[in-house]
């Protein structure tokens, strides 16, 4: 008799053959067969693992659902922490803002500007507690906060808009003006052709400013700028720009330089008087403020026909429009905000804003 293969198996009660490994079924229908128990318990390990892999994943979904909650968690938090430190920013700085305007407002002495009045002198940063009454509660800022701040005369500067020529002027005007501006860029070595371009490109957006356009013409002109360090859009170099700041400013009409608050480079390129001679007024009106043209003249030395000469468009001892400065530090937070603004005529008159820029600051020093 034929011999089964040795892994097979003969049940000599039943006639059947089978595995080794699997034994007949003693209970079962038909003959049927089923695992030995040492099979069944070879799989019970196999189960054990998938059941470790089935826990080891649900243990990693729900770790990573905790951590997507805390995340989500934590960034509302910084995003609340954030809205909160810019609104509190733009009060303290709204305030720095008020502050100024109230200082002009209660300005008394309407005769003359100067650098001895209270708006000249500088606010030195300060904690926000010493501007508050004992016993009020800063308890809503939860931090310390710094404030300074300072008060500048925008008409201590030349306004380019005189480069821009007045309707009903008469041509002369325009040519006196474009005069005074090129004894500056001789003064400070700019090119004179600079100056030219800027009163071309100035001139157009004044222009298109003052009659709008037709059929697309607009857009062969520059826009009007707003403010002086945006005289880029016209044309004027970085460097030239640069140099120019310090003396020139761009307000919303013609305005007079006052000898008051003007530097001496300014006062030379206005009254053409000498450098050494502008200088002898500054120093003269540190002791003893201008009142009058006169006043100013007198200080002039050698040279006070030119400045008695000097056009009230151009020389005066008042101001109107003034630059407002507040700077905040709070926490890692460093914030400047610069605003322009027009006082009224009267007494107590009104002070208008005409502009606000804010802008971050770097490299100021921590306590």
């Amino acid at each position: 008799m034929p011999q089964p293969p040795a892994h097979l198996a003969i049940d000599f009660a039943t006639g059947l053959i089978a595995p080794k490994s699997i034994k007949p079924c003693d209970r079962g229908l038909f003959g049927g067969v089923e695992f030995a128990p040492e099979n069944r318990a070879n799989s019970a390990p196999l189960q054990a693992g998938a059941a470790l892999l089935a826990a080891m994943l649900t243990v990693a979904l729900v770790a990573t659902l905790a951590a997507a909650a805390m995340w989500q968690q934590w960034r509302g938090v910084e995003v609340e922490a954030a809205e909160r430190a810019r609104v509190q920013s733009a009060w303290l700085l709204g305030g720095a803002l008020d502050w100024g305007r109230l200082i002009l407002r209660v300005d008394d002495d309407r005769q003359a500007d100067h650098l001895g009045e209270p708006w000249a002198v500088p606010l030195a940063e300060a904690r926000i507690s010493t501007f508050l009454t004992a016993g009020a509660d800063t308890s809503d800022l939860g931090r310390d906060a710094f404030l300074s701040g300072g008060i500048a005369d925008l008409q201590a500067r030349m306004n380019v808009l005189h480069l821009a020529p007045q309707a009903g002027a008469p041509p002369q005007e325009a040519q006196q003006s474009r005069q005074r501006f090129a004894r500056l860029f001789a003064l400070l070595g700019l090119p004179a052709h600079e100056l030219d371009a800027l009163a071309e490109h100035l001139n157009k957006a004044a222009s298109a400013l003052a009659q709008p356009a037709q059929q697309g013409q607009a857009a062969l002109a520059a826009p009007m700028p707003l403010r002086a360090d945006q005289l880029g859009w016209l044309g004027a170099a970085p460097a030239t720009l640069a140099a120019l700041l310090p003396h020139i400013t761009l307000l919303p009409q013609r305005t007079p330089v006052n000898l008051n608050t003007a530097s001496a480079e300014v006062i030379h390129a206005v009254t053409g008087i000498d450098l050494a001679s502008a200088q002898r007024m500054a120093a003269a009106r540190a002791v003893r403020p201008f009142k009058n043209i006169i006043d100013a003249a007198q200080a002039a030395g050698s040279a006070q026909q030119q400045v008695r000469e000097c056009p009230a468009q151009w020389c005066d001892v008042r101001s109107s429009f003034f630059e407002v400065q507040g700077r905040l530090r709070l926490d890692d937070v460093a914030l400047q905000e610069t605003a322009a603004v027009q006082r009224g005529q009267g007494r107590h008159p009104p002070v208008a804003v005409l502009w606000r820029q804010r802008q971050p600051l770097t490299g100021l020093k921590q306590d």
